[in-house]
């Protein structure tokens, strides 16, 4: 069941055009995915574990509220960007992810519908869709928008409703009400950084990053160069671009002179690393690379030039290779493709897909624990039970209760125009294919 109910509007042409948008927004993402612990996708997992989470800092009132439920039915609200295509796969994964649950019969005998409101890429819009949410829907799950800091004030003010979503505000994924499959915090996780420190010894002497000069990303990449520094690393080189910049080959120049041997883009979407890696072979310097999730995508080979390219370009993500090189060993890879394709045939996955899909499932886990009878209140305690969440190994654990993030990592590495991995334990082992060594490196430290 589905209702595609799309609110918000304004007049959006006077913003920028969808490109730019998602480089933005890919900036910020770009270190949030970081993690180890299911089986084949359920509609509810069994990694809840028992903290005592309890009511606290839920409205009592809460605990009477069913706004969005029926004795068949939930209702949940998902305030995207549809505006320009930005995140429609945010959308599309969580449709997803209900059209799964709802052909296994839903969730204690309810099936789950996806009210869908777009933002048009604007504040007010988001408020109101969001006011939207509270008013009608269950809860708010597997949004994705630039603009959900204005969002975050009708959540702040409504702390009994439900947030399930990948926030991009900092201060909105802090909320006691939201919680994240994904959570976000200042640092990096140690693992992938001591696997270079091993494998190149004295390239991370020589280590450089470009950085956008947005303050997401520059805030990120602080907490990341700290993570290097505490382990040795020396960072020579990390000027920051304009997210309009196309050609990089300055920096590319730059960098050769600087003398950098290995070069870390994880905060870097596609299209930008595109343009590095044809600026890198233009001018037949060739340090190590390394890319992350951000980077994580089917038109990365071509649109850098192809498998030549791109040979021996490492990846680091805390995400599972769910484009589709996982699915012949990881059940919930091919459950994700095969019901994304069922919610929006054609339609090629990405990570805001794959949020919205976790999201998802995140949510339901809670909504099964609470039982026949739930109200928000007995949701919101259950979310704050569930210490561990890894959407059954499509992500490395994390810790949403305690919006502590993840650390267990993947590493993966371009061969013959495949992303490949590379080093990483066996996904039908007991780390389920993460590594897990190192911690996560929070700055300032803790």
């Amino acid at each position: 069941m589905k209702s595609h109910t799309i609110r918000g509007g304004g007049t959006v042409g006077r913003r920028r055009g969808g490109t730019v948008a998602v480089a933005l927004v890919t900036l910020v993402l770009a270190g949030t995915l970081t993690a180890c612990s299911s089986t084949e996708a359920q509609p509810a997992t069994s990694t809840s574990s028992g903290s005592s989470g309890g009511s606290t800092g839920i409205p009592s009132s809460a605990f009477s509220d069913t706004t969005g439920l029926t004795s068949s039915t939930v209702t949940v609200g998902n305030v995207s960007t549809l505006a320009f295509g930005l995140f429609k796969g945010a959308d599309v994964g969580t449709e997803a992810w209900a059209d799964y649950v709802n052909s296994t019969g839903g969730i204690n005998g309810r099936k789950l519908v996806v009210d869908s409101y777009d933002d048009g890429y604007q504040g007010a819009p988001n408020k109101q869709a969001t006011e939207q949410v509270v008013q009608k829907d269950f809860a708010a799950v597997g949004g994705f928008s630039l603009e959900d800091s204005y969002g975050e004030t009708v959540l702040a003010a409504n702390p009994g409703v439900p947030n399930v979503t990948v926030s991009l505000s900092q201060s909105a994924g802090d909320l006691p009400n939201s919680f994240s499959p994904d959570p976000a915090a200042i640092g990096w996780p140690t693992g992938p950084l001591m696997y270079f420190k091993q494998k190149f010894p004295a390239d991370v002497k020589h280590a450089g990053a470009l950085v956008a000069d947005q303050p997401s990303a520059i805030t990120k990449w602080g907490g990341e160069k700290a993570a290097m520094e505490s382990l040795g690393y020396d960072v020579a080189y990390d000027k920051q671009f304009d997210i309009t910049q196309t050609d990089f080959t300055q920096n590319v120049v730059a960098m050769r002179q600087a003398g950098i041997k290995i070069l870390f883009l994880e905060q870097m979407p596609e299209n930008y690393a595109a343009a590095v890696v044809k600026a890198l072979n233009e001018q037949n310097y060739h340090p190590q690379l390394v890319f992350g999730a951000s980077t994580y995508s089917e038109q990365l080979v071509p649109d850098s030039g192809g498998a030549s390219a791109t040979e021996g370009i490492y990846m680091e993500m805390v995400n599972s290779l769910f484009l589709g090189e996982d699915t012949a060993q990881l059940p919930a890879a091919k459950t994700f493709q095969t019901w994304v394709q069922k919610a929006s045939p054609g339609f090629k996955p990405d990570l805001y897909t794959l949020f919205g899909w976790l999201s998802g499932q995140l949510f339901t886990q809670a909504l099964q624990a609470a039982g026949a009878h739930p109200t928000r209140g007995s949701v919101l305690q259950q979310l704050k039970k569930v210490t561990v969440f890894n959407g059954n190994y499509l992500i490395a654990s994390s810790n949403p209760a305690a919006k502590a993030p993840a650390y267990c990592y993947v590493i993966a590495r371009i061969e013959n125009g495949q992303i490949t991995r590379v080093d990483d334990p066996p996904i039908n082992g007991p780390q389920h294919g993460y590594r897990c060594d190192g911690k996560f490196y929070y700055y300032p430290p803790k």
